[in-house]
């Protein structure tokens, strides 16, 4: 679904990703993670056209990603960032439909999808009406996940969707999020800092560093067999995850 061709980035004296090869599946969940600076969301930017490579290409379902390409492709792809990025002056449902109805999708079939997101979600009907400042973190990001989802996308992209959220939101948003990904099968690609979160929403964990990915593989093979010392180091750090 997704390929990376000798991608890289380069932000004026900033290699902020080396060339990279990468294959993500179709209708598979990839979790990018790493320190911060270390080059995961700048790979989410180049898959959806939002910058452009410095050297290589992106491929989504075999078209190249370019500006041209860009705008048509972003319409097969949902995007959720960290603390939602709701437009403020809008209430959660014109958040969640303002693409549906800017390609002149009726009122049946964008009330029909609304409530069908709202169940899948688990986002209340009578907060639609309510504006983004009216909602908790947690609400937010429904609402965020919903607009994501609203055209049927068939990549879905998630920036640090839970990383602004206290613990016992983001875990009760860690257990829709993995019923959702297992009842759509979408294309996911999703950026976290926190190891147990990829290793509980993730089909495989992409380990990044300084601009380059060092290891791909299950939890186990993290923890189990490193490709060095960085893995090792990075794993340690996450204490939790060390007697899995």
């Amino acid at each position: 679904m997704i390929e990376l061709r000798g991608a890289s980035k380069r932000f004026d004296r900033v290699e902020a990703l080396l060339p990279t090869d990468l294959q993500i599946p179709d209708g598979s969940t990839t979790v990018l993670i790493g320190p911060s600076g270390c080059g995961k969301s700048t790979v989410l930017r180049l898959i959806n056209g939002l910058i452009r490579p410095t050297s290589g290409e992106v491929r989504i379902d075999s078209a190249r990603v370019t500006p041209e390409s860009a705008p048509e492709l972003r319409k097969q792809m949902g995007y959720v960032i960290q603390e939602g990025g709701l437009f403020p002056h809008l209430t959660a449902e014109r958040n969640v439909t303002l693409m549906a109805r800017r390609l002149g999708w009726g009122t049946p079939r964008i009330h029909s999808r609304i409530q069908e997101l709202s169940g899948l979600t688990r986002f209340p009907e009578d907060g639609l009406h309510r504006y983004p400042v009216e909602l908790s973190g947690g609400q937010r990001q429904r609402v965020s996940l919903m607009r994501a989802l609203m055209l049927q996308p068939k990549v879905l992209l998630l920036d640090e969707p839970l990383g602004a959220l206290d613990p016992m939101v983001r875990a009760s948003l860690q257990s829709d999020l993995k019923v959702i990904f297992q009842r759509l099968r979408q294309t996911v690609v999703m950026v976290t800092h926190d190891l147990a979160e990829a290793a509980y929403l993730g089909d495989r964990i992409v380990v990044m560093n300084s601009g380059r990915i060092v290891q791909i593989g299950s939890i186990d093979d993290l923890r189990d067999r490193p490709a060095d010392s960085f893995v090792t180091e990075f794993v340690s750090a996450q204490r939790s995850l060390v007697t899995l």
